[in-house]
């Protein structure tokens, strides 16, 4: 039995899943991040983003500093914990 190796554990997604991912043409970190999930869950990517880009470097054939990596983008502006709770002000 073939070993599987999880590379996101938030969206629980495996390492030939990203595999075969890039071989299906999404081949840059932004559109195997949007096909795939990965980096997307509650730890948005803290965990599996250096896996994702090491991965997907070793397929391409690249170094690591020639990788790309995502932006992280913060809400437009702050909103309260309370009111994603449903708490009225």
């Amino acid at each position: 039995m073939k070993e599987r190796k999880v590379v996101c554990l938030c969206e629980d997604i495996s390492e030939d899943e990203i595999r075969d991912a890039i071989r299906l043409g999404f081949d840059d970190i932004e559109t195997l991040k949007r096909y795939t999930g990965a980096t997307t869950g509650p730890c948005q990517g803290k965990f599996c983003l250096l896996h994702l880009l090491r991965i997907l470097a070793a397929e391409k054939g690249l170094k690591m500093d020639e990788m790309r990596i995502t932006t992280a983008r913060p809400p437009n502006r702050p909103v309260l914990i309370g009111a994603l709770a449903g708490e009225s002000k």
